[in-house]
């Protein structure tokens, strides 16, 4: 490991290594000459939290299959297909992809007094293949770096795991470079050789230090990663697709009824699927949601129920549905959502967020503060 002493040393490393081509399109950065730092406690903390929001995702998908079965309140399902056009919804539906769960996952957590709270969980982050080059930059004078130099291009190899095809609507353009340059990386490790270009050396349990060799049936042409935009796609039977697209931009990609009919008929997966339920803000309410709270305690297990509730924020549904006279909405203590608008600047620190599905509900977008707005709004 070089081990870059001074600050400014540090800096012009970071900026050295920085690619050419960029990682997020026609953005600029603010350097840290520093990884930022976490308590070993944390960094626990946020190995197990992974398999918890797994666990959750898949009681999420299951709710939602109870309920347009009447198992579980219908009410449900209502709510989640709302405002969703019906060839949507009945492909989300589709049996051959009933058990079909998001391989990457990014919960967005903020860090609090007391620990950590999770803003949302993202089934279609950004952020991958610069979260890869960060921990390849870092690690060269940070030993420490959670994941290592390669953990991140270790993880997403297993989403598909003999290459795949990265398809990238034009909306979501500005993640292209990142995503360029992580599937150059697991190329270059499939054949053998480092980012830096010297082949690459594992340690085996038995044999102690071998080189990599080429895997088994590399030269076939479905063995490599490439990016492929959304518009110009056309499906191969047996290759793996990993979406970087919004549902809701589907009317506006060319083409897209073969991508979807090929992975009906089982040529190809795709993933995160194609289920615009799962990608909807409200679970988070629905996860706080009395009549629920038995299935959750079920699906999840008592621990994790109750490991999640404390890092889960309470979130409320806006449904205007007038209220019986005598009821009141959990927690606030209103009849009627209007009635917010008299809350104080401090009892308004609250978070209006729009649905998943809007083009509203991406990079924030579609997140209001009330605390920052006036009355009036």
């Amino acid at each position: 490991m070089t081990q870059v002493q001074t600050q400014d040393e540090r800096l012009a490393a970071i900026r050295a290594a920085f690619p050419k081509e960029g990682l997020f399109a026609e953005k600029a950065w603010l350097l840290s000459p520093d990884a930022f730092p976490i308590e070993k406690k944390f960094s626990n903390e946020l190995e197990q939290l992974g398999h918890r929001l797994f666990v959750f995702q898949r009681a999420c998908n299951q709710l939602y299959r109870l309920s347009i079965k009447g198992k579980q309140p219908a009410w449900v399902a209502r709510y989640l297909d709302a405002g969703k056009p019906k060839d949507l919804i009945e492909f989300s539906r589709r049996k051959e992809i009933r058990d079909d769960l998001p391989r990457v996952i990014r919960p967005d957590l903020i860090l609090t007094e007391k620990g950590y709270i999770i803003a949302e969980i993202d089934s279609v982050p950004g952020g991958i293949g610069l979260t890869g080059w960060l921990n390849q930059t870092y690690s060269t004078f940070d030993g420490e770096v959670v994941g290592g130099a390669d953990g991140m291009l270790e993880g997403f190899r297993t989403v598909l795991p003999q290459g795949g095809d990265i398809v990238i609507s034009q909306e979501a353009a500005t993640y292209r470079p990142e995503m360029e340059w992580i599937a150059a990386r697991l190329n270059q490790r499939m054949l053998g050789v480092s980012s830096s270009g010297n082949p690459v050396v594992t340690a085996g349990a038995d044999r102690g230090i071998q080189r990599t060799s080429r895997p088994a049936g590399v030269n076939a042409p479905g063995y490599s990663w490439r990016v492929v935009v959304a518009e110009n796609y056309e499906p191969r039977d047996g290759r793996g697709v990993y979406r970087f697209f919004e549902l809701f931009d589907l009317p506006n990609i060319p083409g897209i009824e073969n991508t979807l009919r090929a992975n009906a008929k089982g040529q190809i997966t795709i993933t995160p699927p194609i289920k615009p339920y799962l990608e909807e803000k409200m679970w988070f309410a629905l996860f706080w949601m009395q009549p629920l709270r038995e299935f959750w305690r079920r699906e999840l297990g008592e621990k994790y129920f109750v490991k999640l509730q404390e890092v889960i924020p309470y979130s409320w549904l806006l449904d205007p549905t007038p209220l019986p006279q005598h009821a009141v909405i959990p927690r606030l203590e209103i009849h009627d959502w209007r009635e917010a608008a008299k809350f104080s600047q401090k009892d308004r620190d609250l978070l209006l967020k729009v649905s998943g599905f809007s083009p509203l509900g991406w990079g924030s977008r579609g997140v209001t503060l009330g605390a920052d707005l006036p009355h009036a709004e």
